[in-house]
């Protein structure tokens, strides 16, 4: 039905559409909160700068790193190595991670609310800042999840303890070889639940999660049903952005919101039934709460 990337490229200031935004969150009868990695950006969760400066200077001083995100497809001398990277990287950005009171606004807003969350992030925000665990759908995974590297079967394992103590016992950028993580029941190494290829494992959290937005979208698909895409950008339209548009096409009382800064489009096909807000997500959740 749409293409690629649409042709229409609409863009309005959040001021100009904040009561319109706040009366079709008050009519609907359901929304669904569709989360990027823009959303924890605007939390405060920055993958570069000082928060990166802080907890990787040795590894910018040894490697040249400009940001976590790149660092982590590095190949590292050693297992210890990897997992001393690898430990700090998933300790800031899951069990050590604060934010600035978006996912907070963002919940004031829909708490009352029949609403549901799928998301790309896998930082865990949405339930450490009190968002209903039944009601969200982390697609690609989490950081406080080991799998398999193989994988040899379908679990996945909590690793907070573990990757605490790596944290907390590493020197030199490098782990006690002891604490490298390898599969219970195979013996090869471990890896973090994140998709990053075909060897990402769903589990039978995943597979629940995932039952359950299937059965909130089709218990809602005909009513006047909310999709407010926040942060989402192109690199992995096809699991938030292009469904957004599709249902919306099909549903006449269905209405489109998205909120990012920088990149908002919306197809010809829904322009009428939707707000884009060039926006920074703090700003603009301020001005609706």
């Amino acid at each position: 039905m749409f293409s690629d990337k649409p042709t229409l490229k609409y863009m309005t200031s959040s001021s100009d559409n904040i009561a319109e935004i706040k009366r079709r969150i008050e009519i609907a009868e359901a929304i669904v909160i569709g989360a990027g990695a823009g959303l924890s950006s605007a939390a405060g969760l920055e993958y570069s700068g000082k928060r990166f400066q802080k907890y990787f200077y040795d590894f910018i001083e040894k490697y040249g790193f400009t940001d976590m995100y790149s660092g982590g497809f590095y190949t590292f001398e050693s297992p210890e190595e990897y997992w001393a990277y690898w430990s700090r990287y998933i300790f800031v950005n899951r069990f050590e991670c604060t934010e600035n009171g978006v996912y907070k606004r963002l919940l004031k807003l829909v708490e009352n609310k029949e609403y549901f969350v799928l998301t790309t992030n896998v930082d865990h925000l949405f339930k450490k800042s009190g968002f209903n665990k039944n009601r969200l759908f982390y697609t690609q995974g989490d950081y406080g999840l080991f799998q398999c590297s193989e994988p040899c079967h379908t679990a996945t394992y909590d690793n907070e303890k573990i990757i605490r103590q790596m944290v907390a016992v590493q020197k030199n950028m490098h782990i006690p070889s002891e604490l490298i993580p390898v599969c219970p029941k195979c013996g090869k190494p471990m890896t973090m639940n994140l998709r990053t290829d075909d060897r990402f494992v769903q589990d039978e959290g995943w597979h629940s999660a995932s039952k359950q937005y299937g059965n909130f979208i089709e218990k809602h698909r005909s009513e006047n049903i909310l999709f407010l895409e926040l942060g989402v950008g192109y690199n992995t339209p096809g699991i938030i952005k292009f469904p957004f548009w599709k249902i919306t096409a099909k549903n006449p009382e269905a209405f489109y919101i998205c909120v990012n800064f920088g990149e908002v489009y919306v197809p010809d096909e829904i322009k009428k039934r939707a707000i884009c807000v060039n926006s920074d997500i703090n700003e603009f959740l301020k001005k609706i709460s």
